[in-house]
């Protein structure tokens, strides 16, 4: 790790502050005096941390650490992350919609890979598999998969987060198995007839073989962030659950952290207690410095000296959607 790393700051994912989610005049005012900045560009959670800590991003190889920190032992085959998506037909073109929002009930998920498993995978070289909410693809060789997970695609063309070049055919071929064993699946007629989307297609990423575990420097993390979890699991971090409050992380921490609110949690109590604690555990001096990533693309870097910027009463950002 950089020898610049702050060991008393804290990064926290918190939900969207901007369209009004944010009310308190007073917290407002406080973030008004931050650096206050809108990232557009949509990216994976685990590259936004590792830049900031200035850690080694992986590769490859996501499936393997989503599944490490789902069970806390490390995989020893190359997997890829099967997750289920609806590719939306329109006029000249797809469009990918991860149903990660949605949840996909843990009885759907798991009669479609089932029968990927008895349809597909018979006396194939790979195998489809569930555990809790994911779904993976287990391959004896390496197949071609995409880097980046669904939600970073989300109401966009696939196309061009597809892999290309060698083994592109492959993976092509694969997929087009795949939605074709998913067409007239039961599940799919009952989500239909239910008003949902179908499942018509498995979004594969992050394929390879988790990283050998290596001990680096790096905060306590809390966070019910699977692929998060692995990579803290690889780097002997320390690793908890979202404990519920900030307090908790700063009892639990003995200098900074890094926590993630969960992920679909976009209650404005929760955003608002969450910044009142990391206020006041700035003010204390329990934390030299705060970065705020919250899930609209808002970015907050907190500083104690910029309490004297009384001249910045508001945040524009903070009005409106994130993206105006």
């Amino acid at each position: 790790m950089n020898a610049s790393y702050d060991k008393n700051a804290a990064i926290v994912v918190l939900p969207p502050a901007a369209g009004g989610q944010l009310q308190s005049r007073s917290l407002r005012a406080w973030l008004a005096r931050s650096e206050l900045t809108y990232e557009s560009r949509r990216e994976e959670l685990l590259a936004r941390i590792t830049r900031e800590l200035e850690l080694p991003y992986p590769g490859t190889g996501f499936a393997a650490l989503r599944m490490w920190g789902q069970t806390g032992d490390r995989p020893t085959k190359w997997i890829a992350a099967a997750d289920p998506a609806y590719l939306e037909p329109r006029l000249d073109h797809l469009c990918l919609h991860a149903l990660r929002r949605t949840g996909v009930p843990a009885a759907e998920l798991r009669a479609l890979i089932d029968y990927l498993q008895e349809t597909l995978a018979d006396d194939r070289m790979y195998g489809f598999m569930r555990l809790g909410s994911y779904g993976y693809l287990s391959a004896v060789n390496p197949i071609a998969t995409a880097t980046v997970p669904a939600y970073v695609v989300d109401q966009q063309k696939p196309d061009g987060f597809l892999p290309s070049g060698k083994g592109a055919a492959e993976h092509r071929k694969l997929i087009g198995e795949i939605e074709m064993a998913l067409h007239e699946h039961d599940v799919n007629e009952a989500r239909e007839e239910g008003g949902q989307p179908p499942i018509n297609s498995l979004w594969l990423w992050g394929g390879g073989k988790a990283p050998e575990q290596v001990t680096r420097v790096q905060p306590p993390l809390f966070s019910d962030d699977a692929l998060l979890a692995g990579y803290w699991y690889s780097g002997t971090g320390v690793v908890e659950r979202w404990p519920g409050d900030i307090a908790t992380c700063l009892e639990k921490s003995v200098a900074g952290f890094v926590a993630e609110t969960p992920e679909f949690d976009d209650c404005p109590e929760l955003l608002e207690n969450c910044l009142l604690e990391l206020r006041k555990a700035l003010q204390s001096r329990r934390l030299s410095s705060l970065t705020l990533l919250f899930r609209d693309g808002l970015r907050a870097d907190v500083r104690r000296s910029q309490a004297l910027r009384f001249w910045r009463r508001d945040a524009h950002l903070l009005d409106g959607s994130a993206a105006e």
